[in-house]
């Protein structure tokens, strides 16, 4: 299936092209436009566009969003849920002491990526190891 999503991928755009790819589409490809670009390409499915099924509601992230169209619910997902929207979202309040360092690593990444692509791979590597990290923390 294809996926679109604005060019330039952050910590929101990152964390749900790793979700989709470990818990949804493990074939997923995925396509990149510039922010506003009407119309989105046929067939593709958005996120983390305004407006898209798969995008920001209620005060909370894509990934958010996501984790709850998609009814999923591992504990440690929910936690990563919970780090990328005070990490991509103004929050009233910071809980999550990881947020602020992955939102930093998710731009470092995009930096020192030649592309969204480059970057997607690279972020997906970071979004593993916080998801066996925190499992691990969890045991």
């Amino acid at each position: 299936m294809k996926w679109v999503t604005w060019e330039q991928v952050g910590v929101d755009r990152m964390a749900c092209a790793w979700l989709i790819r470990r818990s949804i589409d493990s074939n997923a490809e995925f396509l990149f436009i510039p922010v506003g670009a009407k119309p989105l390409p046929d067939g593709a499915e958005p996120f983390d566009i305004p407006g898209a099924r798969l995008s920001h509601r209620r005060g909370h992230c894509s990934f958010y969003t996501t984790l709850r169209k998609y009814d999923l619910t591992d504990p440690i997902l929910q936690r990563i849920a919970r780090i990328v929207d005070e990490a991509d979202v103004v929050q009233e309040i910071a809980l999550e002491p990881l947020a602020p360092g992955l939102d930093a690593l998710c731009r470092g990444l995009r930096r020192v990526s030649s592309d969204d692509h480059v970057a997607l791979e690279r972020g997906a590597l970071l979004f593993d190891a916080l998801y066996a990290q925190l499992a691990s923390e969890a045991n």
